[in-house]
């Protein structure tokens, strides 16, 4: 069973669309209306930090096209419109502002170096965040509740951080983590933040959300000051595996859902 998440591109002021049917447009429309709507429910849950960090999209075909925001537009106010077109080199082909250098130099070598992340959400959220300050294996998600285990066998750790991203270079060095394994999806950055990346808004939505999740759960679990249950590895893998066949349907669905309350109730305060 998998839910319908097309968000037609015409919206009104707050950004969502009360479409209810199959939309008729192409595929580049859509992609703008389901990374707006990500902007707008990340912000809801408390994922961004003032006006920074980007989420991009690589848009479908030849040429290499990437969506992003641009710098200074507040991420509750992030409409499809609002998205600027860029090309590999971070020039902007079509919208109003500018693409910061940390946000081109991260998200095109992120892109490029696992061609199956169609999606690429960069943030500072707070949990996830908390672990990137701590050293070793203390830094690590350990499998100790069945959310974590979601991310088994999918994550990376960049454990040196080398200053902001402002060279191609450095988002390069970033994103070369990505690539060691056809499973990353999750790269944790030592000092920094998380990148969550996706073949799908969805996908990557989905995976943005748990991982917070995950992550505050373990960050309060630390608290205790009581030893950590470890799952067994036995246990891990099933858990994982029943996991990842039903994903892509249950983040399809989760996203409508999610959507469907910023169309019915925009004034919503969600929880977290």
């Amino acid at each position: 069973m998998t839910a319908t998440t097309n968000i037609p591109a015409a919206l009104p002021a707050d950004g969502i669309s009360n479409h209810s049917g199959q939309s008729t447009e192409n595929n580049d429309d859509l992609d703008r209306d389901h990374l707006a709507c990500a902007f707008r429910l990340a912000e809801c849950f408390g994922f961004h930090e003032g006006i920074c960090n980007h989420f991009s999209l690589r848009l479908d075909g030849e040429e290499e096209r990437y969506l992003i925001n641009p710098y200074g537009t507040h991420w509750s106010q992030m409409t499809p419109d609002a998205l600027l077109l860029i090309d590999g080199d971070g020039n902007v082909l079509s919208g109003n502002g500018s693409v910061e250098d940390s946000a081109r130099y991260i998200h095109v070598a992120a892109h490029r170096a696992n061609r199956r992340h169609k999606v690429v959400l960069h943030t500072h959220m707070p949990f996830a965040t908390t672990l990137t300050m701590l050293d070793g294996d203390a830094g690590k998600l350990p499998m100790t509740h069945q959310t974590a285990v979601r991310f088994h066998d999918r994550v990376a750790y960049e454990s040196r951080f080398g200053g902001l991203a402002q060279s191609p270079d450095e988002g390069e060095r970033l994103a070369r983590k990505s690539s060691t394994s056809a499973t990353t999806d999750i790269l944790f950055l030592a000092n920094h933040g998380v990148v969550v990346s996706g073949e799908s808004v969805a996908m990557a939505f989905d995976d943005l959300y748990y991982l917070e999740r995950a992550c505050r759960q373990h960050v309060l679990a630390l608290q205790t000051g009581a030893p950590l249950k470890v799952i067994p590895d036995d246990v891990v893998k099933l858990t994982a595996e029943q996991f990842h066949r039903d994903m892509p349907a249950f983040a399809d669905q989760h996203f409508a859902a999610l959507r469907q309350v910023l169309l019915s109730h925009p004034d919503h305060h969600f929880t977290f």
